[in-house]
């Protein structure tokens, strides 16, 4: 992955959408959202089975979400074939960026977001790759 992606997704970004963020602290996706809140960045949950997650409104979906917030970048917490409909809904949306975490690959949907000019990202971590860029 081209370290000017990494750099692009992170630029004016201020809303990161999380989909499938946990509310459980343990989890990956509520240490890494967290990590990004703790360091200035508005999280939107996207979890349609809890209310609240990190003192913020969950949403059911990134469309519901999109009528109440202006999301910069979605985040996926979900596995690589949950991730077509996710990538229709972010540019739907209008983000800007696309990032799938370590692990999560969908060549196909990165494709698409890509060409109506979304940056992606896939198959690294958001905190890590924020950390390392300081």
């Amino acid at each position: 992955m081209p370290s000017d992606a990494i750099h692009q997704s992170l630029a004016n970004c201020h809303t990161i959408a999380v989909v499938g963020l946990s509310p459980k602290p343990h989890r990956d996706s509520f240490r890494v959202a967290k990590y990004m809140q703790d360091h200035g960045f508005r999280i939107v949950p996207i979890n349609p089975n809890a209310r609240e997650v990190l003192g913020e409104k969950s949403y059911a979906s990134l469309t519901e979400a999109a009528q109440h917030e202006r999301i910069d970048m979605v985040n996926c917490f979900r596995n690589s074939e949950d991730i077509p409909p996710i990538a229709a809904e972010a540019i739907a949306i209008g983000a800007k960026s696309l990032w799938l975490q370590i692990g999560v690959v969908n060549h196909a949907a990165a494709t698409q977001a890509q060409a109506v000019g979304l940056t992606v990202v896939q198959d690294k971590c958001l905190m890590v790759e924020y950390a390392r860029l300081g």
